[in-house]
């Protein structure tokens, strides 16, 4: 079970990573990134900050990866000005990409059923007691 102040400095964590990397980190490599989760461990000493790419950016995720590993230094320089803890736990980011897999599969769900509707408007109706118990 995770503690309440473990729970409270996700939260922080996560809020904070996000206005840093929409605000103040430029590396084009980057595009646009969504804040999914934060993992910290029970000791506070280390966090898994997952990260996806938002709609429309074709970054790969190597590239997304060098360049958080690059600007991770400044990000926990920043997190220490900006949180009141004793310690800012290390980080490692991880490319998470389910929302990117939810929108494509919706997108083949869409496609699908508007191939089942336009095949379906060559079939003659129903008859209405054809499938009815006698």
């Amino acid at each position: 079970m995770v503690s309440r102040r473990v729970g409270r400095l996700s939260g922080e964590l996560q809020k904070e990573i996000a206005a840093i990397l929409s605000r103040e980190i430029k590396d084009p490599r980057l595009g646009q990134l969504s804040v999914v989760s934060i993992d910290i461990a029970p000791d506070g000493c280390s966090a898994r900050i997952y990260l996806s790419p938002m709609a429309g950016t074709e970054t790969a995720e190597e590239d997304i990866t060098q360049a958080l590993d690059k600007a991770k230094g400044y990000i926990r320089r920043e997190l220490a000005k900006r949180l009141k803890t004793r310690a800012v736990p290390e980080l490692y980011f991880y490319v998470d990409k389910s929302i990117a897999y939810g929108v494509a599969m919706i997108n083949k769900i869409n496609k699908q059923i508007q191939a089942d509707e336009a095949a379906a408007q060559g079939r003659p109706p129903i008859e209405e007691g054809v499938y009815k118990e006698p």
